[in-house]
């Protein structure tokens, strides 16, 4: 979130898989706030089931982004 609000994404197709929040979520979104906020960037989810699959773990982990715990 930038200046204190996020842009709020609706799907109107189909579920929330692991590869859509990775490709349509996360890539697109997280690194760019990642890039404006700069190496203090933390990552915050909400514990939906999606947020927490090996894919986003690994993806996680190969964008050097940390978690919120």
């Amino acid at each position: 979130m930038l200046n204190g609000r996020a842009k709020l994404l609706i799907f109107d197709r189909g579920s929330i898989t692991e590869d859509r929040y990775c490709e349509e979520v996360f890539l697109p979104h997280v690194r760019l706030l990642q890039g404006a906020i700069g190496p203090d960037f933390i990552f915050m989810d909400d514990n939906a089931r999606p947020h927490w699959t090996l894919a986003v773990e690994e993806l996680l982990e190969s964008e050097n982004i940390t978690r919120m715990d």
